[in-house]
């Protein structure tokens, strides 16, 4: 239990610039007291108490700001950050090293009961504030959510989605990353160097009408050329039939 402790509370200060003592993360994180309470109620869950385990998550929510129902799974080290108004549906899987921000919410689409509602997260995505994570499909693994995207379907493993409804940002990392390049942490879900999908469109039309400019000036001095030929040649045949008609006279 305390290897756990200590693993969850280093988790949080590797994580947070703000986080200045294990004291202070134990005693003044809201995050951490909402997993920790977490872990009560979903072992109540599994052991078919479920009104004490849903009646502990509701006191939770009251004290922390933070909504979990007991039936979540949530791995290892994972760090809510600020946490009010985060909301975790049911069958939410959460994995390890995972990273939630302020606001997001893993809900569901489906009224159906007994059926996977609610999204599972690989391990160490980072869905930052304000995201909307909505439905029964996978996050994969070091993912990342932009600021209030609503994501309403798979997220490839290493990419972005941002917007709404939320798009694919390229792949941030290659597929022989290294382990170390892999679990680099990237608060808000913030990728550098890459592009909204949007603006990588609207660049591609650009150049593409650059392009076509380009290709129609070379058909216009084509045809200007070609043109300029007939002409000589029509003159010069003129010539020829004058000169055939001067020496028949």
């Amino acid at each position: 239990m305390s290897s756990y402790l200590f693993e969850t509370v280093d988790s949080i200060i590797a994580r947070d610039p703000a986080a200045r003592s294990r004291l202070e993360v134990i005693t003044c994180y809201p995050g951490l007291h909402a997993i920790w309470i977490h872990r009560v109620s979903h072992w109540l869950w599994n052991a078919n108490l479920k009104w004490p385990a849903r009646f502990l998550s509701h006191l939770s929510r009251i004290i922390n700001g933070i909504e979990i129902h007991p039936g979540a799974k949530i791995g290892k080290r994972v760090f809510i950050d600020h946490g009010l108004g985060v909301v975790i549906g049911e069958t939410s899987v959460i994995g390890n090293d995972c990273t939630i921000y302020q606001g997001v919410t893993l809900g569901g689409t489906s009224l159906y009961k007994g059926v996977k509602r609610h999204p599972t997260l690989g391990q160490g995505v980072v869905v930052s504030a304000g995201a909307k994570v909505l439905g029964g499909f996978t996050i994969g693994d070091f993912a990342r959510i932009g600021s209030n995207a609503v994501v309403l379907k798979e997220v490839p493993a290493n990419a972005t989605a941002v917007g709404i409804p939320a798009r694919i940002v390229r792949a941030e990392l290659p597929s022989h990353a290294t382990d170390a390049a892999k679990e680099r942490f990237s608060a808000y879900g913030i990728t550098p160097e890459a592009d909204d999908p949007v603006s990588l469109a609207i660049k591609s039309l650009i150049d593409l009408t650059l392009e076509l400019e380009n290709k129609v000036k070379s058909l216009e001095q084509q045809v200007r050329t070609n043109t300029e030929d007939c002409a000589d040649s029509t003159d010069h045949a003129r010539e020829i039939t004058q000169l055939k008609n001067w020496l028949k006279d």
